[in-house]
């Protein structure tokens, strides 16, 4: 199961009283009037702390349900959130034609046939496209000598009429005779797993059900393995089933007794294993099945040790193991022999190097690929089995790199994908015996996209402990520092998760009309090694907040942008991240988009039943149990620090059957905020009621919303200050 994209945490502890704002324009915002929540405290007692939540009537008591059918939802809660949407959509009546025209320039950047560059399997070259003006692609594949396309799954046509349609997995059976595909229709990534017979185009009957999305087939094609997710949203079992079987015919191969736990199961690359994956962000374990043995029990390679991590690749007659062990904060890369691959038989490969982070390994038959960043840019290293090695070079300043992983073990090829902020995406096949490359695809832009026309820069930022913060930013050439220009920053700063200075075709529709577009690359990600991660998680999570302040204040003092033209974005994790920052330093910002936010955070990783809350535990701190922990969690929680301050303009969104970041957070946290608010800047939410997490489904609906919330920050900005 990929792990969520969310969370982070954030808030007011014993900071100096914010300076004050900036002047700001008097221009009113008059709007209609707001939603009134209805107010009905409820006390809760912890540890023997003491809480008040006046808007927890907003959690449906049978909130699985509605993540599986949002029709259930209570009506009153139903009716509260149409009226937050209807008062949305009249404050932000005027830039209704704006929101059209960002729609149409983003639109305009895709090429709306778009296909991927084909990924070659044994007589096969796999692909997904599009049909013009299609919002969901076709899944086709070609005979690699030459031949008539074959359609594997119309995702279009299967998502007709359906208000939310999404693949989240999708794959073919090692023998190339069955097609099969998970398939989310609420929005909550509750998966039904479908698998197509090539031969007579028919879909097998008996779908399997209550999936995570994860699935794979055994490499003699005979098994199809997946992950099932339990009632309250977890992962939390392995079964087997054979590919023609039905539900009668499930066997269940393993069971993860911690509910704090991720699983998932793959094959490795050799196809030589069936890889049972279990673990959280600080103890980790893999089992093995054979895959001569598709129906043998799984057996650890290493049994879970609380602290350690590791994860691993089958190459040849060994594995290669990744690990912290032994104090390799940033990893290291070790092997094992297949007989016993235990940990007294680890030999290392490549020593631990503090802040350089190996972020994974790839196996091909004679080679050995390895992903490492160090200071927030990527490098790929490639070895063969002679212990040689060479990395894979490039010149610009600031890029985004990354692997793709392909299909084939028994090549010398390697796909890499290489983009930067100006650059548009390039998938290029490496030749790692030859050392030379081929661009297969590039990103079309067929509205025009020239880079000459746009700069990027790497920035520094020093944090209030002398830490340097990453800054990535792009902007027009030739744009005047001056503080004169509207500024967008974005951040998000948990789980490990970097930064990269990557392409957007969204990010031009605001650079084209003046505006800075920043990264902050704060801690809680890895951009500076796996130490900035946890640099950046439970007691030392204020580092992330005060990062990114440190951030906003570095690019305002050096003339990218102002207080009153600032607007901070972020999502998930990001959107808590918001949250803290707008509580923190309200005078920093004249806008911000928390988009579906995790504010709440102290009531939520206080309930134990929601779908995150005990895997999350090794993040934030459990408050149910630790004293410290509660009184973190407690000191950041942007719904708990809300307090009488002159906030932005905010704009938070959310998704009705979101299992990540459930609806009634960003709801309660607008309706305590809205009053507090001394500024006569609106408070705004949009609620999805036909999309989860990921907001919706479709490539081109998908635009619309990031359509709407560029709308909102010009719209804020211009009111905040307006300029000639």
């Amino acid at each position: 199961m990929n792990r969520r994209d969310w969370l982070a945490g954030a808030a007011a502890l014993p900071f100096a009283t914010p300076t004050a704002a900036a002047p700001r324009s008097k221009r009113p915002m008059t709007s209609p009037a707001p939603p009134v929540a209805r107010r009905d405290p409820v006390t809760i007692t912890q540890l023997g702390r003491t809480r008040t939540d006046e808007y927890a009537w907003m959690k449906d008591p049978d909130w699985q349900k509605v993540l599986r059918d949002p029709s259930v939802l209570k009506a009153e809660i139903r009716q509260h959130l149409e009226a937050e949407n209807a008062y949305m959509r009249a404050v932000l009546a005027p830039t209704e034609p704006l929101q059209e025209t960002l729609f149409q320039e983003m639109k305009g950047r895709i090429r709306e046939d778009d296909a991927s560059a084909p990924e070659p399997d044994g007589p096969f070259a796999y692909a997904t496209r599009y049909a013009a003006g299609a919002q969901h692609p076709l899944h086709v594949r070609r005979p690699r000598a030459g031949g008539a396309e074959e359609i594997l799954l119309d995702e279009e046509a299967e998502a007709k009429g359906k208000a939310f349609y999404s693949v989240g997995a999708a794959g073919h059976s090692p023998d190339h005779r069955l097609y099969a595909w998970a398939v989310d229709e609420q929005g909550s990534e509750v998966y039904r797993i479908r698998i197509r017979d090539l031969a007579t185009g028919k879909i097998l009957p008996s779908p399997v059900e209550s999936s995570t999305g994860d699935f794979t087939f055994s490499p003699d094609s005979a098994w199809l393995f997946w992950t099932w997710r339990d009632d309250n949203g977890r992962p939390a079992r392995i079964y087997r089933r054979p590919v023609r079987g039905t539900a009668a015919d499930d066997v269940l191969v393993y069971t993860e007794r911690d509910e704090g736990f991720f699983i998932g199961v793959r094959r490795s690359a050799s196809d030589r294993f069936i890889l049972i994956s279990c673990g959280n962000q600080e103890t980790s374990e893999v089992l093995l099945i054979p895959a001569d043995q598709p129906t043998a029990a799984p057996v650890p390679l290493e049994p879970r040790r609380e602290g350690v991590l590791y994860d691993l690749e089958h190459w040849n007659d060994r594995f290669v193991i990744r690990t912290n062990a032994d104090g390799a904060v940033d990893f290291k890369l070790v092997t094992a022999p297949q007989a016993t691959p235990g940990r007294a038989a680890w030999r290392e490969m490549v020593p631990h190097r503090p802040g350089v982070l190996i972020e994974g390994v790839l196996a091909f038959k004679r080679w050995l690929v390895r992903l490492e960043k160090a200071d927030a840019l990527n490098r790929i290293v490639i070895r063969n089995a002679q212990g040689e090695e060479h990395a894979v070079a490039f010149d610009e300043p600031a890029f985004a790199l990354d692997l793709d992983p392909g299909l084939e073990y028994d090549t010398d090829v390697l796909r890499l994908v290489y983009n930067s902020m100006t650059t548009p995406r390039s998938w290029v096949d490496y030749d790692m015996a030859a050392r030379t490359r081929t661009v297969v695809k590039t990103q079309d832009i067929p509205s025009g996209h020239d880079p000459s026309r746009y700069e990027t820069r790497r920035l520094n930022a020093r944090a209030a402990d002398g830490t340097e913060v990453p800054i990535f930013v792009l902007m027009r050439k030739g744009q005047k520092l001056d503080g004169s220009a509207p500024l967008f920053l974005y951040g998000y700063g948990s789980y490990g998760i970097s930064q990269e200075a990557s392409f957007s075709i969204r990010a031009l529709s605001l650079v084209d009309r003046g505006w800075i577009w920043a990264r902050a690359c704060v801690r809680g990600g890895s951009e500076k090694g796996w130490g900035w991660f946890l640099d950046g998680r439970r007691e030392r999570k204020m580092n992330t907040f005060t990062d990114f302040i440190a951030c906003a204040e570095h690019l305002h003092r050096q003339g990218y942008g102002a207080p009153a033209s600032t607007v901070g974005y972020g999502g998930s994790a990001g959107g808590l991240l918001m949250g803290a920052v707008a509580n923190l330093r309200p005078d920093l910002f004249a806008g911000i988009v928390a988009a579906v936010p995790f504010v709440d955070a102290l009531n939520t990783m206080s309930d134990a039943s929601l779908p995150l809350t005990p895997p999350e535990w090794p993040e934030w701190g459990n408050p149910l149990t630790d004293r410290a922990a509660y009184d973190q969690i407690a000191a950041y929680s942007p719904y708990d620090n809300i307090a009488a301050r002159p906030y932005p303009a905010i704009l938070a969104t959310g998704g009705l059957s979101d299992p990540r970041v459930t609806y009634w957070e960003p709801a309660k946290w607008v309706a305590r905020l809205r009053p507090a608010s001394t500024s006569d800047r609106p408070v705004l939410l949009k609620m999805n009621m036909e999309a989860g997490h990921a907001g919706a489904s479709g490539r081109f609906d998908d635009l619309k919303e990031t359509a709407l919330e560029y709308a909102f920050a010009l719209w804020a900005v211009d009111r905040a200050a307006p300029r000639p």
